[in-house]
């Protein structure tokens, strides 16, 4: 039957389209009804098709075809060389130690430069040269240490986190069932043993016993072997080889003890051991999935397909078909999905999921439109100004999704720890037993039973789970709060913290400055000056451009026509223009502060100037320069900027402010919030000479540049971390690690103690689990812990650490206070 995914087989119709096929035969059925001209039987078609799980090699040479390229392919440059990338699922994966195994056997391979995978979702990013290795050979390698592997899409990952869950189930039900019922024999058997019984019954329960824990140990269990076998095999001991050997240890011990009538049995400590892990493994997963739910819901918050204009028709078409300059209509309720440019005279928009503005957002025709609104109105137009790919949230989905594959360093400490601790844990269980059996001689029995207690209780699943589940939790808080981590490291990075660098307008203030006082309030066409200020975007520009606004005659602009070229800004300095119509022609504009006027060969006469932002303009008309107007205006503080920076100061978090605005203004900033490093005048490339030069002074120290991502692009770059304020930007996303997607500083507040109530709880769970195995390993080489409680132990320190990154999700938002 037809089968519209990638991995089956497929042929082409005479019609051109794809067509794919789960076997030959659905292939062979499809031709008899096309040869009858019955192919409208799959149009009624309601049954959901599933492919069979191949797992021959010949199956992965669609990996290599041309189509397969061309739709999940990504071609990447580094180091000068043309990479490939490609997001796969690898499935099988069940802890960290399988994740590690994966990333260590890959990247060990000639031919591929980088792997990471996502803990949340087993999603692999793999980088690679394609001339030395092709990708089909990548999944073989895969395979052969115990996986498998396919393209990652969002619309069967769903389908496979339903059968990894439901295969746990089953295992753990099975567990369950044949546990509770052995423990009814083992009552018996206890009895028995205080009471007295005869052989035979003894043997009896012995053979139940036995029963019951052989399917636990070898269907439940299969999972810890699976992973033992291939671990062992690539030269890897981790947390699967110690409940393998712990639990089948006592198994032939217990069929031993059973046959020689030699001991007693502990066919129920063994199907307790696989049943406490199993299910402490399974509530992990499920905690791993339920933490993720925020991350992976991103992908629902676009629509599949949108509707686009056809000449008088609409078509149907999907995100990725959709090119720049195609009219694209929305309906009430809609989401948008691509950006662009709104056509229609008027709409409202919920931009909460960019935003997280509870208002909704009134915009006119010819006003961006991002995708991720939602359209809360009538059905409107608009016409595409990017493609699928590049608008603004689908690059949010990607960071987010992939932001967790960058581990902080402390995860690669603790993972490197609990590779050791395995060994070191084999180690000590050998010469436990050696002890206890040749030097204290109580018997095999019992030394073996120490031994077994050393290897179940010392497993180091706790450490391994300590980072990535509390980085998960923290990275869907964050976002749930509007802050956007790019990569999960950052997470450690920002809650190291020691000196925050602001940029000030547009970050510490409003950004929207007010004349407030004309100097000079000389005689010049204010038309003229208006259209000259728009055509930068810079915020006094704006701020200049609003004042004129309401002092000129907006029929005027109607008399008057310009042609205004050769248009340059200066950063931090100024504008420049010529003005070419017919009444000036050849008179060049200047505007900015007043040190550039004076370059420009301006006589700037004493002025009466406060502490404002400047903005002077002139005209050169020949060889005469004529000052026209010097503007003051201030800027005000943004809600909450007070706030923000005593926590930070009472954190011990240093603060500097640089600016390119003037002394007299910086000052005033800097006094009322109490900043005490405070640079004046400072072009973009200042600014990263001076961020560049405290870092080669301070070695040790983390910096945090936070600006607007726009200007201050070289700044952020120099920085150990760069945050952006504000999205809808692709400079403020593609410049930075961190973005404040509402561009409120309660949100960056937020992003800070996100960052530290994480870190925090990663090292609570790092101490946790260290401290659990510095306390129960000396009890179980002092003989004082039975197996059965040594699986209890080691489950619920997992859990506790799981739970304990849970409380993250229990953060409580700074919130503005609008009379601040």
């Amino acid at each position: 039957m037809p089968y519209e995914e990638s991995q089956l087989f497929k042929r082409k119709d005479d019609k051109g389209q794809e067509l794919y096929f789960c076997c030959n035969g659905c292939e062979s059925v499809y031709l008899l009804l096309e040869s009858c001209e019955l192919t409208s039987f799959y149009d009624k078609l309601n049954t959901s098709i599933t492919p069979p799980n191949l797992t021959q090699q010949s199956d992965v040479a669609h990996f290599d075809t041309q189509g397969f390229y061309d739709k999940y392919i990504h071609s990447i440059t580094k180091d000068n060389k043309q990479l490939c990338q490609v997001h796969l699922i690898i499935s099988g994966i069940h802890c960290a130690a399988c994740i590690w195994l994966n990333e260590k056997i890959l990247s060990q391979t000639q031919g591929i430069y980088e792997v990471a995978i996502n803990y949340t979702n087993n999603k692999a990013t793999i980088t690679w040269d394609n001339a030395i290795l092709p990708l089909s050979k990548i999944i073989c390698l895969i395979r052969s240490i115990g996986y498998d592997a396919y393209v990652y899409d969002s619309r069967i990952q769903e389908s496979a986190d339903k059968a990894q869950m439901k295969d746990y189930y089953i295992r753990v039900i099975v567990a369950l069932f044949c546990t509770m019922n052995i423990m009814w024999v083992a009552i018996a058997q206890y009895s028995g043993y205080f009471l007295g019984i005869q052989a035979d019954a003894k043997d009896i329960l012995n053979l139940a016993s036995f029963v019951l824990c052989t399917p636990t140990l070898f269907y439940s269990g299969w999972i810890f072997y699976r992973s033992s076998y291939y671990g062992l095999k690539n030269g890897f001991i981790g947390m699967d080889l110690l409940v393998s050997v712990g639990s089948s240890l006592t198994y032939l011990y217990s069929i031993y003890a059973a046959i020689t009538r030699s001991g007693e049995t502990y066919f129920e400590s063994v199907s307790m051991i696989i049943t406490f892990v199993l299910v402490g493994k399974f509530l992990e997963v499920r905690a791993r999935k339920n933490a993720g739910d925020s991350l992976d819901s991103l992908q629902n918050l676009l629509p599949t397909s949108v509707e686009v204009s056809n000449g008088e028709t609409y078509e149907q078409k999907s995100l990725e078909s959709v090119k720049v300059g195609d009219k694209i209509l929305v309906r009430a309720g809609d989401k948008i999905a691509i950006d662009g440019i709104l056509e229609s005279d008027y709409a409202l928009f919920d931009t909460k999921a960019i935003s997280g503005e509870s208002l909704p957002l009134e915009s006119k025709k010819g006003e961006a439109v991002l995708s991720g609104y939602i359209n809360l109105h009538h059905q409107i137009f608009y016409t595409a100004t990017k493609a699928f790919s590049q608008s603004l949230m689908s690059h949010i989905i990607e960071l987010v999704s992939s932001s967790l594959s960058h581990r902080p360093q402390i995860q690669n400490l603790a993972n490197a720890l609990s590779q050791y601790f395995s060994r070191v844990i084999l180690s000590l269980a050998a010469l436990c037993f050696v002890f206890w059996y040749f030097l204290a001689d109580v018997g095999a029995e019992k030394s073996l039973m120490i031994a077994i207690s050393v290897i179940i209780i010392a497993c180091p699943c706790a450490l391994a789970l300590a980072t990535p589940i509390a980085s998960v939790v923290g990275i869907g808080e964050a976002y749930k709060h509007t802050v956007l981590f790019k990569q999960a490291k950052f997470l450690e990075s920002l809650a190291k913290a020691d000196i925050v660098v602001f940029d000030k307008t547009g970050t510490l203030t409003i950004g929207k400055p007010k004349v407030q006082h004309c100097h000079i309030q000389g005689d010049y066409d204010k038309l003229l000056l208006r259209e000259f200020v728009r055509l930068s975007k810079h915020p006094v520009a704006s701020g200049i451009a609003e004042f004129l606004a309401d002092s000129v005659d907006e029929a005027g602009l109607q008399k008057n026509m310009w042609e205004l070229r050769d248009f340059k800004q200066f950063d931090a300095q100024g504008i420049t223009a010529h003005n070419l119509s017919q009444s000036g022609e050849g008179i060049k504009l200047v505007g900015g502060n007043l040190a550039f006027l004076e370059k420009q060969g301006f006589v700037i006469p004493p002025l009466n100037i406060s502490q404002g932002m400047l903005f002077a303009y002139g005209i050169i008309d020949n060889e005469e320069k004529k000052l026209c107007e010097v503007f003051e205006l201030y800027d005000e503080l943004k809600p909450y900027a007070k706030t923000l920076i005593e926590s930070l100061h009472k954190s011990g978090i240093q603060t500097a402010l640089l600016s390119g605005d003037r002394q007299e203004s910086v000052n005033l900033i800097s006094n009322q919030l109490h900043i005490r490093q405070a640079k004046h005048a400072l072009s973009p490339l200042q600014k990263a000479e001076w961020i560049s030069t405290y870092k080669q002074t301070h070695k040790d120290s983390v910096l945090v540049m936070i600006g607007d991502g726009i200007n201050d692009a070289p700044a952020l770059s120099q920085s150990d971390i760069a945050i952006s304020m504000g999205a809808g930007s692709d400079i403020a996303i593609l410049s930075s690690d961190i973005v404040i997607l509402d561009d409120k500083l309660s949100t960056l507040h937020n992003a800070f103690a996100i960052a530290q109530g994480t870190y925090k709880s990663i090292k609570q769970n790092i101490a946790l689990s260290i401290g659990y195995n510095a306390l129960s390993v000396p009890l179980a080489l002092a003989g004082l812990v039975i197996p059965l409680f040594a699986a209890l132990s080691m489950s619920l320190s997992s859990i506790i650490v799981v739970l304990n990154s849970l409380r993250l999700r229990n953060f409580k938002a700074f919130k503005e206070n609008k009379n601040e």
